[in-house]
């Protein structure tokens, strides 16, 4: 009887034991990205002309619905946010921010509408932006 209120004990200390290391681990990261802005990017936003062939083709692919995708080579960092198929033409696209924080890049971008007045045209059109900066293995969060 003894030993197996023993075996009982033992098995519920080792239950806890290991429901703590579980916690422990599963809980905390040894570094937290608390969004906080380290500094802004430098960026340019890359004419038609001026994008890779290959991204060129991707954004072909998804431009019909809304999409946002980082492409690199061996020197830059490509972020492209699109807006799909918007039924005028006549829209721009701002970028708000462009920062890096302990262990991201954050965008944040607007669709601009055409202005009041201004023939957008009767043919859709699919806006997107592409942005260049300098080359980085972070990840791309979108705003």
């Amino acid at each position: 009887m003894k030993s197996l209120l023993n075996r009982k004990w033992m098995l519920f200390m080792c239950l806890c034991m290991w429901v703590l290391v579980v916690r422990t681990l599963s809980g905390c990261s040894m570094s937290k990205d608390d969004g906080n802005k380290v500094r802004d990017l430098e960026f340019s936003v890359t004419a038609e002309a001026d994008i890779p062939q290959e991204l060129k083709q991707i954004i072909a692919e998804k431009q019909k619905t809304p999409f946002k995708l980082t492409y690199s080579d061996d020197q830059n960092l490509y972020i492209v946010v699109g807006y799909g198929k918007q039924d005028t033409g006549g829209y721009s696209i701002t970028v708000n921010e462009l920062y890096l924080t302990e262990n991201s890049i954050v965008l944040d971008t607007d669709l601009l509408g055409p202005e009041k007045g201004e023939s957008g045209g009767t043919e859709p059109s699919f806006p997107f932006i592409v942005i260049k900066t300098e080359l980085s293995e972070l990840p791309v969060v979108f705003q």
